[in-house]
């Protein structure tokens, strides 16, 4: 049985992941420090192949005590999304660089043989040709100080030694969507869709800007099948997750939303400028991996739009369900 350490666990995408990988039979240990809470792994206790550690991945005690053991890194912990990098510039580069490279060089040293590294699609920032898909060899052009720790950190990936023992696997994660045992209604699909399903006029600027989209269940599943590759096939490579299929700009968003929500009241503000603007290709994880999406946009959409309705959240505005 295979032990895996998610940092950042308690998150977003790392307690999808969690409770995914302990379905499959998996030990999971979960190293995170909780800034949003712990609710989302709170039902993880019950279950005895599920190990919380409460720590920050700067430390380097708290990542050696999580370490013990492990088989397989899914590093996830990071200040993630532009909002909260900018909010403190010195925690987001402490975090997503330092902390980073502690967690690395522990599991290198500890003898763990895979590190799989959730990095982002972001760090394209804008396509040179507007007719034309970036891929893996695309030219990174991060915009924000939150896609600048991520190229940072996965150029110190593939500068490591071949001869490391704990071979990196970097994931450029599309733009994510989707219900989670930590909801987010601060994502772009989620955000729109809660603003539909409530009855408000939503405001839209630049209508017309591409960004590819995967449902938080999927982004969770590609950790999975990395850890589960053989090592020669994943290690030192990078992987756009995601389908090709998937890349969405606001407009279409928002037209697969009003087929689903008729009398939506939607204003759309002229912007020309957007320094991200991006499509992304898919076919490397799809044909290498075989990776496949198991859920669409539309179908993100209609969780979130029964949720809202339904009155799953009490207050969805709430800003427990926002990264800042």
């Amino acid at each position: 049985m295979k032990k895996v350490l998610v940092t950042g666990g308690a998150g977003y995408i790392g307690s999808v992941l969690v409770g995914l990988l302990l379905d499959k039979g998996y030990k999971v240990i979960v190293l995170d420090r909780l800034m949003f809470g712990g609710e989302a792994v709170l039902n993880y206790l019950n279950n005895p192949n599920f190990e919380f550690h409460k720590g920050d991945i700067r430390n380097i005690d708290d990542v050696k005590s999580a370490m013990k053991d492990v088989d397989a890194v899914a590093h996830l912990a990071a200040i993630v999304g532009d909002p909260a990098c900018a909010k403190d510039e010195q925690l987001t580069k402490s975090t997503n660089l330092q902390g980073a490279k502690l967690v690395y060089n522990i599991a290198n040293e500890y003898g763990v043989k895979q590190f799989v590294f959730s990095s982002t699609c972001s760090n394209y920032g804008k396509m040179s040709d507007v007719n034309s898909y970036v891929t893996e060899d695309s030219e990174l052009a991060p915009v924000s100080l939150y896609a600048e720790t991520k190229v940072e950190f996965e150029q110190y990936l593939t500068k490591q030694s071949k001869d490391n023992i704990c071979k990196p696997t970097i994931l450029r994660f599309s733009t994510v969507y989707g219900l989670s045992q930590r909801p987010r209604f601060d994502l772009t699909v989620n955000e729109f869709t809660k603003e539909l399903a409530l009855g408000r006029e939503l405001v839209i600027f630049g209508e017309q800007f591409w960004r590819p989209y995967c449902h938080v269940v999927d982004l969770a599943r590609s950790v999975i099948m990395v850890i589960e590759s053989n090592i020669n096939k994943v290690e030192f490579e990078v992987f756009n997750v995601g389908d090709t299929n998937e890349n969405y700009t606001k407009k279409m968003l928002v037209d697969e939303i009003v087929k689903q929500i008729p009398d939506s009241k939607v204003k759309y503000v002229k912007k020309n400028e957007d320094p991200r603007d991006y499509r992304v290709n898919f076919d490397k994880i799809k044909n290498k991996l075989n990776f496949k999406i198991t859920k669409t946009v539309p179908e993100g959409i209609s969780q979130i739009i029964k949720v809202v309705q339904e009155g799953f959240f009490v207050n969805p505005d709430e800003p427990k369900y926002k990264n800042i």
